[in-house]
């Protein structure tokens, strides 16, 4: 006969126990529907809107919208790399043009740089909250202009992991040189800064709705945008930039970036849990932080201060093999033995193949993040038990 109890199946037979541990997997970081989703995705096969526009697109845009709580225009995409590709459209990016960047993120903050042909030019970041330095970017800014003749086109800042960026300083930098600033959300839906969400600070801001984020449309993103005109050009560049012709006419390069009514369907359900799913993985980072607070050389990532509040999107330790006897790749293949995902934080842009000639103005902190850096699962499915059972296999031997 079968016995079965929470994680282990007990086989028993006449003679033999034969005890199978099936340790449940537990993941980085999964969707969670909420149950609304169904209702909008069958009104739009129902009403026969199977297409990148209509009315689930337009009530998911305008639920951001509000969401924000600023005057600003939403534009949903098919992913937020579009999102960011797009934004330096808006802003007028040319080829040979010098776009200063986080190198502490994923690839796709940088990669729409180099679609447009113009040129990466890296900042790391500070201590606090692990985003750029203002310091840096300044430097940068100014070297730039020394050796080029002229200033970089944009800037785009990241809030890594939920972390707002110090982005009254990246502004104020910003404004003083006349540079356009894009935000790079993607991240961070629902994170504030000083009780304003991330996203409202830049010119143009990016988010995504990729599987793992915040919320998901299955994959998607949006422009965030100042202006009516603003998200009418990045809607006419997202539908293959048609001209206004009765036949199809085109004097600008368009793209085949519009998100699908159907996935906006997702979206729209997703923003009912919206404030749940933030709620969540915040008691998750609490609970990690209390859970983990004893133990040797193990640092949980903290908003800064007050002005600070992260989504915590992924909860985020820094491991000292000086002190905790183990380096970060030792818990992550101890935690991966027992079926947990982690994942190592981004390995920053400064040191990735494609960005060898790119240049950088460092001061080692992405590099030394990267190597002793360490995600943790967060996701809003995960339950106390699964946070506990995390801990318990890092406690392990320390």
């Amino acid at each position: 006969m079968f016995l079965i109890t929470y994680g282990v199946i007990e086989v028993k037979s006449n003679e033999l126990n034969i005890i199978l541990f099936m340790n449940k997997r537990i993941w980085l970081s999964l969707a969670h529907m909420g149950g609304r989703e169904q209702d909008f995705i069958k009104e739009a096969f129902d009403t026969n809107w199977v297409v990148p526009l209509g009315p689930n697109v337009d009530a998911f845009e305008q639920s951001l919208v509000e969401y924000l709580h600023e005057d600003r225009r939403v534009v949903a995409l098919s992913a937020g790399t579009a999102a960011l590709h797009l934004g330096l459209i808006l802003l007028d990016v040319k080829p040979g043009d010098e776009v200063i960047c986080q190198s502490f993120t994923f690839a796709a903050s940088a990669n729409p740089i180099s679609y447009l042909e113009a040129k990466p030019v890296f900042v790391d970041s500070e201590k606090d909250t692990w985003n750029m330095d203002p310091v840096l970017l300044e430097e940068a800014i100014k070297d730039r202009l020394r050796k080029t003749g002229k200033l970089p086109k944009a800037i785009i800042p990241v809030h890594l992991y939920g972390m707002p960026a110090k982005m009254d300083e990246i502004m104020d930098i910003a404004g003083r040189y006349g540079i356009s600033v894009l935000e790079d959300a993607a991240e961070a839906l629902g994170s504030e800064l000083n009780g304003r969400k991330c996203g409202t600070f830049g010119e143009l801001a990016a988010l995504s709705f990729n599987g793992n984020k915040m919320i998901t449309t299955s994959g998607g993103g949006a422009l965030i945008c100042r202006t009516e005109e603003e998200a009418k050009q990045t809607k006419f560049y997202a539908t293959q930039a048609r001209d206004a012709a009765p036949h199809y006419q085109h004097t600008h390069i368009g793209y085949n970036y519009r998100m699908s009514n159907i996935c906006a369907g997702i979206g729209r359900g997703q923003m009912f849990v919206l404030d749940e799913h933030i709620a969540r993985r915040r008691a998750i980072h609490t609970l990690y932080t209390e859970l983990l607070k004893d133990v040797p050389g193990i640092t949980v990532l903290q908003n800064p201060d007050g002005r600070f509040d992260s989504n915590f999107w992924l909860t985020c330790i820094l491991v000292d093999p000086s002190v905790a006897g183990k380096t970060r790749e030792d818990i992550r293949l101890k935690l991966d033995a027992e079926n947990i995902e982690t994942r190592p934080l981004w390995k920053p842009m400064h040191l990735q193949p494609v960005f060898v000639d790119a240049p950088f103005y460092g001061n080692g902190t992405s590099e030394h993040l990267f190597d002793i850096g360490l995600c943790l699962p967060s996701g809003p499915t995960l339950t106390d038990e699964d946070i506990r059972r995390v801990v318990d296999t890092i406690r392990q031997d320390m």
